[in-house]
């Protein structure tokens, strides 16, 4: 399957050979620390970098509340992530979602523990942007988290009801606005109470935002946020 299918590096897009006396790479050895992991200090809240250790949140959470508990993410978002983020959702690179949920169970998988998460849901796509693209990325990296965390992975509990235009497309409060009622449960009443979910990007956390208040309104009680990339707080 890999001489048919070959694997390729999520940075450089490469095509990466193995034999079977060499143990998998999901990145080659030029790329690896070519990603910027998100390090400390960070917002308390949405995880993104800060410069002031004494600061406990980012500028953008200490003037909009956050309905969710805490989120974190794994890179910053720029050059190689930003240009990987692209090929995979747009030019079908469905297998750069094995290293990129590798990656966040290795960074943050105590975290997920220590959160007592029950259920993984990832941010689902309407229906049309479904049928354009084929398939969801955000739900590719949350099934590879799933496996790899023994979670189980709802995919079709939180519903996308409205064709919502692009959020880099729009401005702050066009953001805000954008996804107002753009969820909905496919239950009245959601039998969970520690929920992770799962993006690919987070900026504002409009989205992020809009999804936890939905699942809030189905009873879930605890809510916390994922995603592969990040901007900055500052």
């Amino acid at each position: 399957m890999h001489i048919l299918f070959p694997p390729r590096c999520p940075f450089c897009d490469k095509v990466l050979f193995h034999s079977i006396l060499v143990p998998r790479e999901f990145v080659c050895n030029c790329c690896r620390d070519k990603p910027e992991y998100i390090k400390e200090p960070v917002c308390y809240k949405c995880g993104k970098p800060i410069v002031d250790k004494k600061q406990e949140y980012c500028y953008d959470c200490e003037k909009k509340r956050k309905e969710y508990i805490q989120g974190k993410a794994l890179w910053i978002y720029k050059d190689e992530v930003r240009e990987s983020l692209y090929r995979f959702k747009y030019c079908n690179r469905q297998e750069y979602a094995t290293y990129y949920g590798l990656e966040l169970v290795n960074v943050y998988g105590e975290w997920m523990k220590k959160c007592g998460v029950q259920a993984i849901i990832p941010i689902p796509l309407s229906k049309k942007r479904m049928r354009q693209r084929g398939f969801n990325q955000a739900a590719l990296v949350a099934d590879e988290i799933g496996k790899r965390m023994k979670i189980p992975v709802y995919h079709n509990l939180l519903i996308r009801v409205l064709d919502t235009k692009a959020q880099k497309e729009l401005n702050e409060e066009e953001r805000k606005n954008n996804l107002k009622r753009a969820f909905k449960t496919s239950v009245n009443k959601v039998q969970l109470d520690h929920i992770l979910l799962i993006d690919d990007i987070y900026t504002t956390g409009s989205t992020m935002n809009e999804a936890t208040r939905t699942l809030k309104q189905a009873g879930v009680d605890q809510i916390y946020c994922l995603s592969i990339s990040i901007g900055k707080g500052y």
